[in-house]
């Protein structure tokens, strides 16, 4: 089948299934007249690579996937290895974007998001030392005494 049967096949668009020839994760046949002539199994080998590549592994873990998907001797420890590591990587991303919401949830609701100029959000992303007051010696500056 040709590329765009592929593609149609697995899912994958044709740029992607030439990337993966290019880097040696796919090979397939060539016809008499020199196009790509891909088979099933060519296509199978796309739909692997697509959900792999959907559940957060690297074009190299794929490969090492790949490699063990082929070998007959393989181990399934080996398989899920990777699969723990892949998901502790995954496990520190979620931690790392929970406190990252935590963080803009606090500085949102320390904004007083009114026609003041005063915003401790900016002030976090500047590193003013307002922020870590969440902008508490601002407040206290308009409504000392001494200023008005």
């Amino acid at each position: 089948m040709n590329i765009g049967d592929a593609s149609e096949r697995s899912g994958l668009p044709a740029k992607t299934i030439r990337y993966y020839e290019d880097i040696g994760l796919l090979k397939p046949g060539r016809a008499e007249n020199g196009y790509r002539d891909y088979s099933m199994s060519d296509v199978h080998r796309l739909k692997f690579l697509q959900r792999s590549r959907s559940l957060g592994f690297s074009v190299e873990e794929c490969r090492q996937l790949l490699s063990l998907y082929g070998d007959t001797h393989r181990e399934s420890a080996d398989v899920k290895a990777l699969a723990e590591v892949k998901l502790g990587e995954i496990d520190r991303k979620i931690a790392e974007l929970e406190s990252l919401r935590e963080t803009l949830r606090h500085l949102v609701h320390n904004c007083h998001g009114d026609a003041r100029p005063e915003c401790p959000i900016l002030d976090e992303l500047a590193g003013s030392p307002e922020a870590a007051c969440g902008g508490a010696a601002r407040a206290n500056d308009e409504v000392s005494p001494s200023k008005h």
